[in-house]
């Protein structure tokens, strides 16, 4: 027989699908927990792998459970966090159990903080406590708050007060006061309160949110520098390798543009880009340009839209003097030609500019935009088709054109 023996090992993460026996050996009081280390029994394999360990199994239909100690008949609690204040400060829940405060919740949650704070205190620290309560540490001190509120410890109290077997509730919660103020009696001498705050303070990582830093000097090390010198260089090696390859490239690289360039083709370089063996992407190259050339990037840290690498290889052809994000160059160009509607007496009335700032919007992420465009949204809610043909009548068409050729210029 193979045989596993754990202690608080096989509770989780583990899967050893072949396990068709569980034994405990322990009592465990977690009913979390308990259904966890049973749960390793329930893991499914295929007949031939459990032949391959188990010759003479056929298949696995079932696990058996050997309880060892009556732990299947336990009552189980379900595990909670011991913090049940974690808004109070620990003066005030101190300065409530100094005034007599008994709450559960208020034991519990001064055991919270005393635990992380053991673990945080040097031998100095704890030794100054153990001064302040005749060789009692703050380990023995939240051990005896957790057992105070105890449920079971309690009815043992309980049992132990009244001299019965069966306690009632208000017996228990006598037996529970009881013990809290036992626990608790350490913490209402002002020097213990005072010294563990005075460590809690020490040990705590204090956040200044009132005094400013101020940048005195900001820039890239020389290492970052070099990498994103080679990331360009490689970038725009690319882009005159693939000048006759790859139409979005052939397109952006003759000018004036011979046909206008289409969403599928932006898409299908930047796909091509972000694969092996290049693994570049837009918001990388975006950084790289940044890094060396600051003055002359916009948009560094916001999100970036597939239409970026538009801007991206005019940069790099030195088409553009700025790598500002598609959506400023579309919004600027946009500004233009409606000034320049604007100037020609044609005005826009407030409906009509909302389906044209929608339609800006459209080829900011598209690069373009027509008619069937219209049956999705946001044009689909506020009418459609139907809807801007009414607003525009048969100026639309020759205006969508006109449009196209404007702002994704």
């Amino acid at each position: 027989p193979r045989i596993a023996v754990t202690v608080d090992m096989i509770a989780t993460g583990t899967d050893i699908k072949p396990l068709e026996c569980v034994f405990f050996m322990r009592m465990i009081r977690s009913r979390s927990f308990f259904e966890q280390m049973k749960g390793r029994g329930v893991r499914v394999i295929n007949d031939t792998d459990l032949q391959s360990v188990t010759p003479d199994a056929i298949a696995k239909t079932h696990f058996v459970v050997v309880d060892v100690v009556g732990v299947c008949e336990l009552d189980k609690t379900d595990s909670r966090p011991l913090e049940k204040k974690p808004t109070v400060s620990l003066e005030k829940l101190l300065q409530a159990v100094a005034l007599g405060n008994t709450e559960s919740e208020v034991i519990s949650s001064i055991a919270g903080r005393f635990a992380r704070l053991e673990k945080k205190l040097d031998q100095a620290g704890k030794a100054e406590i153990e001064k302040l309560t005749d060789g009692k540490g703050l380990k023995e001190l939240t051990s005896d708050l957790i057992a105070s509120i105890d449920p079971e410890r309690q009815i043992e109290q309980a049992r132990a007060d009244f001299c019965v077997s069966d306690p009632t509730v208000e017996q228990i919660k006598q037996a529970g006061i009881k013990l809290i103020q036992q626990a608790v009696k350490p913490l209402c001498e002002p020097r213990l309160r005072e010294k563990i705050l005075d460590l809690h303070r020490k040990a705590d990582q204090i956040i200044d949110t009132v005094s400013a830093d101020e940048v005195i000097e900001a820039g890239f090390d020389a290492e970052a520098l070099e990498k994103a010198r080679g990331l360009v260089q490689s970038f725009e090696q690319f882009i005159t390798d693939n000048k006759d390859e790859i139409t979005a490239i052939q397109i952006l690289y003759s000018r004036p543009y011979r046909q206008r360039l289409k969403y599928d083709e932006i898409k299908s370089l930047a796909e091509m880009i972000e694969k092996p063996p290049y693994l570049w992407r837009i918001d990388r190259l975006w950084d790289a340009y940044a890094a060396l050339e600051t003055s002359k990037v916009k948009g560094v840290g916001s999100r970036r839209l597939w239409t970026d690498i538009v801007s991206l290889v005019r940069f790099a052809l030195h088409q553009e003097p700025v790598l500002e994000p598609f959506e400023e160059h579309v919004h600027e160009r946009f500004a233009v030609w409606i000034a320049k509607q604007e100037a020609s007496g044609k005005g826009f009335s407030d409906e009509q500019r909302w389906w044209l700032e929608r339609i800006r919007d459209h080829v900011i992420a598209s690069l373009e935009i027509g008619r069937d465009d219209f049956e999705f949204t946001p044009f689909k809610e506020n009418g459609g088709i139907g809807k801007v043909y009414q607003l525009f009548g048969e100026e639309l068409w020759g205006m969508l054109e006109e449009l196209n050729e404007v702002l994704a210029a």
